[in-house]
């Protein structure tokens, strides 16, 4: 081998690169181990202590120190599945951005458009492509978008007149609809990085309008939740007072008398002393009737003042807000009040009649305007801090500039003078209404106080100091996973590593002798590699990345296989052991094999990284870094090994006595068995079909049909079945419950309010689930079962949710990712072997195997326990066959093409069946070996990857069949008589 000492210099410089970037992770680790150690088990205690070491020196080089936060920056970042944490998808509202720069246009044409395009939007296609279509369909070319009524205002200037084309509208729109996008982002990168979380991720997905934020290590998932989606609307407004609007509220409720269904006096029966002193006359002859028949007010707690309408239960918001919102009751409005905007303020505790303390919301009425603008946006806020108001209670100050000052001022003196208050509202939520009883209030400076957490007066600061974000922001995709499961998953994953390690290097010492010890100290080497890339690329580490490491390792020894095995052929063809070895190491020898192979492969996983999102990037990742370093070790470090021994003239063997006459002169008419294959092929294809269309179909996870899951742990063993009945009591849908490893644990599905987006949905739901489930956790508070993650070891451990929208993308992403790899890979072996019919064997072959395995799944997943889902990561496990099958089938192509240019005597028949005898050991310890690697990770990886790993267990038994008995049969009974002549002339 030329250049050798360029190559060992390289690699050791790549090896001591690998060790230094690796150095951080150990480091980190260590440090949060003392920290833990320290705090006891006290997460806030921990928390404090590592930012207390944040700057300070811990890792000392010689040539250089780092601090603990440079340190924690350097180290292998863990995925989500890992470490636990938060990952998003948010949805900016490209309708709301529309209906921005539209001015709120009441056309109807364009109305209907937003409207259709919400209803009609198909997978993959962006928000406004769908509007464009749907509203060329609506208005038939009678309007146009840059009619004075939509698209031809202010917004624009002079970019859009009525002279503008419908094309140039539509690249002004797209252009400016991608800046609100990253308007989003960046308001969001803003808050994120002042909230704290260590290693955040986020990133624009294209121009979908969507943003993937990944939080690993985040706990507190309400809070992170609120923050994303807040739009930090900040407006000031002023009220009215209560005695305003009291006789309106009086006349609401006679109204209501003569609709609403009379209810039981004792489930209504509300506190009203005092209100008769401040109501009219009418309001007073309401408020005499009997208890128990006055539907508006027999729902309020307490009667408000000043500012405050009313006190309600939370519950019985919703029905308020629809009273108000009646056309008839918004008809009895007077002149004065014809623009008043009732909002509830934040929910807050009052003591009831019973002297009971009670949760309650506030109801305010502020003072609207035709326009329904503001008077002061959040816009003029050029700071703000989280503080403490004149009663030690936390609060918000803010910083006006020179214009908002001035308005702050004028609104100010307004509300001194009329006795009244303004109300401070954020995301049309009434956060306090503070009266002014100091006169007119200059230099821009205020304050928001209320009933606040210290938490959420920094998160508001955040929120407010990174600006507001320019439409709403939807989580229409989460996952949410708890810290300890995360170490579960770590766990299991490195045992199976270590374990399935173990057995390809003793396989490899057991079949190939003193090549194999070479064989498998390129594999460490390989892995040294491979976890050495992962770090310096600041690249996250996945459960599923994981898997594709310990799937690395089994295909890693394939290069070393194919290298041995010719080099094996060659030795007993009479060659020397030094011209072996060299010619193994040739084009014509291994090298053509082994690189269409790893390429055919590491198409798929291109594929994968592009279609897919979140850890089956991970997964990609990890596949594609290892085909590049086992390609590099198995030709350059198993070269240098296998030189050295040549020169040392030591006894150097492929083969123990025991397998040293494993496959030699096979002889087997492979080709002879073509048509039991095809029949056995052709049953199993058949059966597969028949139960995917007609009888039990697939069992499509909320990846591809939208929901919600999650994954819970309980005390003690439960029946699936019982929770079931008790969920579906609960929510009043249908709500499934499985057994999901052991059975104290259940994958609980269900799509209530799937379709509907936001932060109190999401509560909602979560409430829902745990009054379902209260009785099986009795001594369990709502937020140890739902929101507090950290060290739990029963309630919700994980969460997802994907929205309808979402999940059809998902959807036809993983349709084109299956389809566009095959296509891509029939391509490269087009090109590479000149025949179409090798393509056309090849992708026959990897089709039947995709039918199988998905066959076996809609067979099985009924009855087998563990989960069997078609979700993206089933989608991986396909690719991954793809990529296994074709590797496969291409090292006998690869033997049949050699010969055939070698003029190898006999027919084409006899030259494919001496090519399929002759790399059959190849195939057997190949699959042998990554075989047993995927058993270890099935046995041992955890149950949230055992479906991903029997998918690529199955796809791989049934690939090495396929290769053998399907993919050269369909070859050779196609390709031409002329070719099949060129082989023996003769014939």
């Amino acid at each position: 081998m030329q250049s050798k000492g360029l190559i060992k210099f390289f690699a050791i410089l790549f090896a001591l690169v690998c060790i230094y970037q690796l150095s951080f992770t150990f480091v980190a680790n260590k440090v949060k181990a003392d920290a833990k150690a320290f705090a006891g088990n006290d997460l806030t205690k921990e928390v404090k202590y590592l930012d207390s070491i944040g700057r300070e020196k811990v890792f000392n080089l010689g040539f250089a120190s780092y601090t603990y936060n440079e340190v924690k920056d350097k180290q292998i970042n863990k995925g989500l599945d890992l470490e636990g944490g938060i990952n998003v998808i948010l949805q900016i509202s490209v309708k709301d951005i529309l209906k921005g720069l539209s001015n709120n246009s009441q056309d109807p044409v364009f109305n209907k458009a937003l409207a259709d395009a919400t209803a009609n939007q198909k997978g993959n296609q962006t928000y406004l492509d769908a509007f464009f279509e749907a509203f060329e369909a609506e208005s038939k070319g009678k309007v146009k978008l840059s009619s004075p009524d939509i698209f031809f205002n202010k917004n624009f200037d002079t970019e859009i007149t009525g002279k503008t084309s419908e094309n140039e509208v539509k690249a002004i729109l797209r252009r400016k609809v991608n800046e609100s996008t990253l308007s989003a982002f960046e308001v969001l990168r803003k808050r994120i990085d002042k909230f704290g979380v260590t290693q955040p991720n986020i990133q624009q997905l294209g121009e979908t309008g969507r943003i993937l934020v990944e939080l690993p290590g985040a706990k507190d998932v309400d809070r992170i939740k609120k923050l994303l989606q807040s739009t930090a609307q900040l407006e000031f407004w002023e009220a009215y007072k209560f005695e305003e609007v009291a006789q309106y509220i009086g006349s609401v409720n006679e109204a209501l008398k003569a609709t609403e269904v009379k209810v039981d006096v004792k489930e209504t029966e509300k506190a009203k002393t005092g209100i008769d002193s401040l109501l009219t006359d009418v309001a007073k002859d309401s408020t005499a009737t009997t208890k128990g028949n006055n539907p508006f007010f027999d729902k309020m707690i307490s009667y408000g003042g000043g500012p405050i309408v009313g006190y309600f239960a939370p519950k019985d918001t919703a029905k308020i807000g629809e009273y108000l919102r009646r056309d008839a009751m918004k008809a009895m409005l007077t002149p004065e009040l014809r623009y008043v905007r009732f909002l509830w303020g934040k929910p807050t505790t009052i003591t009831n009649d019973k002297k009971e303390q009670v949760e309650a919301i506030e109801l305010y009425a502020l003072k609207g305007n035709r326009s329904n603008e503001a008077p002061i946006s959040g816009g003029v806020v050029v700071d703000a801090r989280d503080s403490f108001d004149q009663f030690g209670k936390p609060s918000v100050t803010m910083q006006m500039n020179g214009k908002g000052a001035k308005q702050w001022e004028d609104l100010t003196g307004k509300a001194y003078t009329d006795k009244s208050s303004i109300a401070i509202v954020l995301d049309n939520i009434v956060y306090s209404a503070p009266g002014v009883s100091s006169g007119p209030i200059a230099g821009g400076r205020s304050e928001i106080s209320g009933s606040f957490t210290i938490d959420e007066t920094k998160d508001l600061a955040n929120v407010l100091r990174a600006g507001k974000l320019p439409a709403a922001a939807d989580i229409v995709q989460s996952d949410v996973v708890g810290p300890s499961l995360g170490q579960e998953a770590i766990d299991n994953g490195m045992l199976s590593f270590i374990i399935g390690m173990l057995l390809v290097v003793v396989w490899m010492i057991l079949y190939y002798g003193k090549a194999g010890v070479y064989a498998n100290i390129s594999l460490l080497v390989n892995i040294l590699f491979i976890f050495g890339i992962l770090a310096s690329l600041g690249a996250v580490l996945t459960l599923p990345g994981i898997a594709g490491i310990v799937l690395t390792i089994g295909m890693a020894v394939d290069a070393n296989v194919i290298i041995f095995e010719r080099a094996k052929e060659e030795l007993d063809a009479g060659k020397t052991l030094e011209e072996s070895v060299n010619y193994a190491f040739t084009w014509k020898g291994a090298m053509s094999s082994i690189f269409d192979a790893n390429i055919t492969t590491a198409l798929t996983a291109i594929i994968l990284l592009v279609f897919g999102t979140g850890p089956i990037k991970g997964f990609a990742t990890t596949l594609l870094i290892g085909i590049g370093t086992s390609l590099f070790t198995s030709i350059f470090i198993t070269r240098l090994m296998l030189d050295w021994s040549l020169t040392k003239k030591q006894n150097l063997t492929f083969s123990t006595p025991m397998t040293h006459n494993w496959f030699k002169n096979m002889n087997v008419d492979f080709l002879s068995k073509k048509k039991v294959a095809y029949a056995i092929s052709s049953v199993l294809v058949i059966v597969s079909l028949v139960s995917l269309f007609f009888i039990n179909g697939l069992n499509q996870g909320v990846d591809f049909v939208g929901g919600r899951t999650f994954q819970i742990r309980f005390a003690n063993e439960v029946k699936a079945a019982e929770i079931s009945s008790a969920l579906t009591e609960a929510f009043g849908t249908n709500v499934e419950a499985k057994t999901f490893g052991t059975d104290n644990q259940l994958k609980i599905t269900t799509k209530y309010k799937v379709n509907e987006e936001g932060e109190g949905i999401d509560t909602e739901v979560n409430q829902k689930l745990y009054e379902g489930l209260k009785s099986y956790f009795p001594t369990t508070s709502y937020e140890e079962f739902v929101t507090n993650y950290d060290g739990k070891e029963i309630g919700v451990l994980q969460a997802s949710k994907v929205g309808p929208t979402i999940a059809e993308d998902i959807k036809t992403n993983s349709y084109w990712a299956v389809l566009g790899s095959l296509l891509v890979v029939f391509l490269y072996l087009l090109i590479s072997f000149r025949k179409w019919q090798f393509s056309l064997g090849a992708v026959g072959a990897v089709f039947h195997d995709v039918i199988i395995v998905l066959g076996v799944y809609s067979l099985f997943w009924k009855y087998l326990p563990f989960n069997m889902e078609i979700d993206q990561a089933f989608i991986a496990a396909i690719l991954t066959v793809i990529g296994y099958s074709l590797n496969d089938t291409v090292i006998v192509f690869d033997r049949v093409r050699e010969y055939l240019n070698d003029h190898e005597g006999g027919s084409f028949n006899q030259i494919v069946n001496k090519a399929l005898n002759t790399t059959i050991s190849r195939t057997v310890n190949t699959s042998l070996t990554t075989l047993i690697v995927l058993f270890a990770i099935f046995i041992l990886g955890g149950e949230t990857i055992r479906g991903f790993v029997f998918a690529i267990l199955v796809g791989i038994l049934v690939g090495t069949y396929s290769s053998l008995f399907i993919a050269t049969p369909i070859m050779a009974d196609t390709i031409n008589k002329q070719d099949k002549n060129k082989s023996n002339p003769e014939a």
